[in-house]
């Protein structure tokens, strides 16, 4: 059996034991009904057992006579991140209590945002879309982070109680209800979480815990330390909080490359190690990804099951970047270091990364990354859309409105028949055109701030576009980014529904097999329009051709193909424009 954690209130038959960690604090009481003098033991540590309080209590913590705050632990901010915390019984009535999860090779994600997922922006509204994702092949629900954020919407970056679901998207048995529903329709469920800051507003603990931060900074706050015991033991029982509480099936952790004080060894492997074990308590698969710019080939192994000390798989920006440029043209930002497209293409297909340790333009010729080449193809979550690469356009366009329908449709084809775990974002699957702008709900000066910090960014597009760039703090921005679910039905967004299904539909069947036995780098080449991969398994290779342009191509006359096709059937002697095969062939 786990130890009980360290941070949050303890339930007992006879009570409530209420803790903080608050070094830099002479006193502190805790506020139910009335007001009690909380106990002050070794290493910051306060604590007060109080009989016959019950799930359901709503407490706060006043410190020093002169500020009253949430439990930096709470499990559930009912009235927002400076109303008090409530007291969680997490005991709940799993339906599908027999879940063990998906092995890794089975993965397909859908990135999802819960407040613009649905008109009703909940848990809840979500259980209604859950037969969509199975009829259309995914495996996998992502879930923005939730962790309690201040005001009405956010896109989940700005948490500040990373053990709190936010109480806009509904109580915490409704994100339970979410996940078990999916879970009886064998669906896996992962969750976002941010280790490495936390948002600008309600955040007490540089108050009340100095030694939880550097003085260094992100591009997003203070620096937090991982070198301080308490809180690394914040952080791993953190994660150890979604996985055991809720039964997440498992974390992406944001940005990993900006936690600048990660101890020895490294916080990311202490989280790797105590999700393992709860995975060998449970017998569960539980797995974990990660993003990280720095491209740290050395952190993945996706075979590794259960955790132990490594991570599945990473989001892979170079995967995305390359065919953005190919299909877009743009090149300004980091999209510079992708200016050679065609070629960034290829090397991502047959060996993961772009930048396996060569210099970045965009990083002032740093060397970036590692060699990847020798890791599985599992190891690498591809995409063309994800929330960043929307969200961070001035305007918050979709992919579906910067290139060609058809060149759309071919990229979606490579992206869901090559072997990496493919990643979707929300209405993707039907060419969904509503942006994904960026928006948050604080007030006053932050706002202010907010508003100006994004108009500094983007300077140039707000020169060029003035008005037409959304308000990241009104309603309104955040409205443009609920997904209509009604255009389904219409003719082109159905066609490219039933594309998505139909590819996913042969991955299942004919690539997946052959996954886990794909341990070496692939080959692939791009000779001017014409991309030609091959991937070897145990016995056999999984094969793909496609022609990426407007105009029909001639077959190559060198071409050895599969006898087993998966998809296009057998490449004609003119490759139509934006035509994609896939064959298995020895």
């Amino acid at each position: 059996m786990s130890a009980l954690p360290t941070f949050g209130p303890l339930i007992a038959d006879d009570g409530v034991t209420f803790r903080l960690w608050a070094p830099a604090a002479k006193q502190v009481e805790l506020v139910l009904d009335s007001t009690q003098q909380m106990r002050r033991a070794d290493g910051g540590w306060f604590s007060l057992h109080v009989p016959g309080v019950k799930a359901g209590t709503h407490y706060s913590f006043r410190i020093d006579g002169e500020i009253t705050i949430a439990d930096p632990a709470s499990h559930f901010q009912p009235e927002d991140v400076a109303g008090p915390s409530e007291v969680i019984d997490h005991t709940y009535d799993w339906r599908a209590a027999d879940w063990k999860g998906r092995p890794w090779e089975q993965t397909v994600f859908l990135e999802t945002h819960v407040g613009t997922f649905t008109p009703e922006g909940s848990y809840r509204a979500m259980i209604d879309k859950l037969d969509h994702l199975v009829e259309t092949g995914i495996t996998a629900l992502e879930l923005m982070p939730l962790a309690e954020f201040p005001g009405r919407w956010n896109w989940g970056y700005d948490g500040v109680l990373l053990f709190a679901p936010d109480a806009t998207y509904g109580r915490p048995n409704d994100l339970k209800a979410l996940i078990d529903a999916a879970h009886q329709r064998g669906l896996m469920v992962f969750l976002d979480v941010v280790y490495n800051h936390f948002g600008p507003e309600g955040n007490y603990l540089p108050r009340i815990g100095p030694p939880f931060f550097t003085d260094m900074h992100t591009p997003w706050g203070s620096a937090i330390d991982y070198r301080m015991p308490e809180v690394r033991t914040f952080a791993v029982e953190n994660a150890v909080h979604w996985l055991r509480n809720y039964r997440f099936d498992g974390l992406r952790l944001d940005a990993v490359h900006a936690i600048v004080a990660p101890g020895e060894p490294n916080v990311l492997e202490d989280i790797s190690k105590a999700v393992g074990d709860l995975a060998q308590e449970t017998g569960r698969h539980i797995h974990l990804v990660l993003e990280n710019d720095d491209n740290t080939a050395r952190r993945l192994a996706p075979l590794e099951d259960p955790p132990a000390g490594h991570y599945n798989a990473q989001w892979n920006d170079d995967y995305h970047h390359a065919w953005h440029v190919l299909l877009t043209g743009e090149t300004q930002g980091y999209y510079r270091d992708y200016h050679d497209a065609a070629q960034h293409v290829a090397r991502t297909l047959a060996e993961g990364f772009a930048y396996q340790g060569e210099p970045s333009p965009h990083r002032d010729n740093a060397s970036r990354g590692e060699q990847s080449a020798a890791l599985p193809r599992l190891a690498f979550v591809n995409f063309i859309q994800n929330h960043d690469q929307i969200g961070n356009r001035p305007l918050g366009e979709r992919l579906t409105t910067l290139a060609d329908d058809d060149a759309v449709a071919a990229a979606l084809s490579v992206l869901l028949l090559q072997p990496g775990p493919p990643l979707l974002f929300m209405g993707e699957e039907w060419g969904a055109k509503e942006p994904f702008p960026f928006f948050c709900d604080f007030k006053g000066d932050l706002a202010d701030a907010v508003r100006n910090g994004r108009k500094r960014e983007f300077a140039e597009a707000y020169a060029k576009h003035g008005d037409e760039i959304p308000d990241p703090l009104a309603e309104q921005t955040r409205d443009l980014a609920v997904l209509d679910w009604a255009v389904c039905d219409k003719p082109a967004h159905a066609r490219r529904l039933e594309l998505t299904r139909s590819l996913l539909a042969a991955r299942h069947r004919d690539i997946v097999p052959l996954l886990r036995s794909m341990t070496g780098p692939g080959q692939a080449t791009m000779t001017g329009s014409l991309l030609s991969a091959r991937w070897p398994a145990k016995d056999k290779s999984l094969l793909l051709l496609a022609n990426l342009s407007g105009t029909a191509q001639p077959r190559p006359r060198d071409l050895a193909w599969g006898s087993q096709a998966v998809w296009g059937g057998d490449p004609p002697a003119e490759l139509p424009p934006w035509s994609v095969y896939a064959a298995i062939g020895g």
